[in-house]
């Protein structure tokens, strides 16, 4: 018997097959041939393929654990966005339409609010949870642009560096070559190569939670 098909089941195939191939491999012609269906019967359950995407993100953003209740604001919080990263890292090309979308999808507007609730409710003004917000940008859905793209230099390098490349490019950015020197992991590059995302990324946010208790613990506001 054949599954019928339906607004959810179209998600969930587009979801793997991004997952499997990648988000630019997706089209509502693939996804039709995955589910064996012509392309105008996707057509009933997404407009077009910018709907498709935001069915896509709402999707992944529904993954995302709710927020935990308890006194720590800075608990939930972290544990949140921690759950949001591990998310994104099952569906690595999510971060890539959260940036492509123009207006917040509503499970993203959802997600938001709560994390919102959880400041204010933590003791935040609506003034501090304002810069809050700002400050903490796409990391609150578990992600961040790094300022050196590791992943992408690995995939365009044939084989192993070039010595003397290496040798030239540290003697014009000598202070770049020494923070690569201190922090150097095995087949690290020049560049900050090879290092710990999940670190880093922890490691900046928990500078910036604590930042935050600081200035609510000051009754901050920016009106000063």
């Amino acid at each position: 018997m054949t599954t019928r098909l339906n607004r959810e089941r179209v998600l969930r195939a587009a979801v793997a097959l991004a997952d499997e191939s990648g988000i630019d491999s997706l089209s509502m012609r693939r996804l039709a041939q995955e589910l064996d269906v012509v392309p105008m019967a996707l057509y009933k359950h997404v407009a077009n393929k910018e709907q498709l995407l935001d069915g896509m993100l709402d999707s992944v953003v529904g993954e995302i654990d709710p927020p935990e209740p308890g006194p720590d604001w800075r608990h939930v919080v972290r544990r949140r966005i921690l759950s949001a990263r591990q998310v994104l890292l099952r569906h690595r090309w999510a971060y890539r339409v959260i940036e492509s979308r123009t207006v917040p999808t509503p499970a993203v507007l959802g997600y938001l609010d709560s994390m919102i609730g959880v400041f204010r409710d933590g003791g935040f003004s609506a003034d501090l949870t304002h810069h809050v917000m700002h400050a903490m940008g796409s990391r609150l859905l578990g992600f961040s642009q790094e300022l050196f793209d590791d992943s992408t230099a690995a995939a365009g390098s044939a084989g192993p560096p070039d010595p003397a490349a290496a040798s030239a490019l540290a003697e014009r950015y000598p202070r770049i070559a020494e923070l690569a020197a201190a922090a150097a992991h095995d087949g690290g590059s020049v560049v900050g190569g090879g290092c710990d995302d999940q670190f880093e990324f922890e490691f900046a946010l928990d500078l910036l939670l604590d930042g935050f208790e600081r200035l609510r613990e000051r009754d901050w506001t920016s009106a000063r």
